[in-house]
């Protein structure tokens, strides 16, 4: 007989073995180990159902893992406290954490914790682009809204503002398009080394 294989699912750009087991339970568990995803299952729950289950569990579980990682490996307090202390006024700044939950805005800071939360693929950016969004987020601190005296502070803080937002315009941009690219223009766009191509 031909081996059999453990079945696999990829969420998140990470495939996962999957090994489901049927037990005595009302609610559907998941633990993630390695590469493993462990699920308990309700003995009776058909699977139309529990797939769907399964994949939000999974996506869950991969990005805490993930939210873990990133900010083990990085201290942005450091950066974050640099860029405070150029306020006229500088806000303190307690913590900062890359997070996997924030999906529709690059940045936030709480004034009760004063904690500092960043979208986690700021972590793959440049250090100015960082800095840009720490300072935009600080600058609603003394500006709720998006005034001209909340920019005139930002960019007073933060001299490359205006090309960290359209750096990250571009890259939401392509985050929203990149799978509707035909492979050729996608391929042009990875071997770009220079924004406007060099001088000749």
């Amino acid at each position: 007989m031909p081996a059999t294989h453990p079945p696999t699912i990829t969420v998140e750009g990470v495939t996962l073995t999957l090994v489901v087991e049927r037990k005595h339970v009302k609610n559907v568990n998941a633990r993630l180990r390695d590469s493993t995803l462990s699920v308990s299952a309700p003995l009776k729950m058909p699977r139309k159902d529990l797939d769907p289950i399964i994949l939000d569990l999974a996506r869950k579980l991969v990005r805490r893992r993930h939210a873990r990682q990133v900010n083990v490996e990085e201290d942005a307090r450091a950066l974050a406290q640099r860029v405070a202390a150029r306020f006229p006024e500088p806000p303190e700044v307690s913590e900062v954490m890359f997070v996997t939950t924030q999906e529709k805005r690059w940045g936030s800071y709480s004034t009760a914790t004063r904690t500092i939360r960043l979208n986690a693929a700021l972590r793959e950016m440049p250090r100015w682009v960082l800095e840009a969004v720490v300072a935009h987020e600080l600058a609603h601190i003394a500006h709720p809204n998006h005034s001209p005296a909340f920019w005139t502070l930002t960019r007073q803080v933060c001299p490359t503002t205006d090309r960290a937002n359209a750096f990250l315009a571009g890259v939401s941009w392509l985050g929203h398009h990149w799978d509707h690219l035909p492979p050729v223009e996608r391929s042009l766009l990875t071997g770009v080394a220079h924004p406007y191509g060099e001088t000749e």
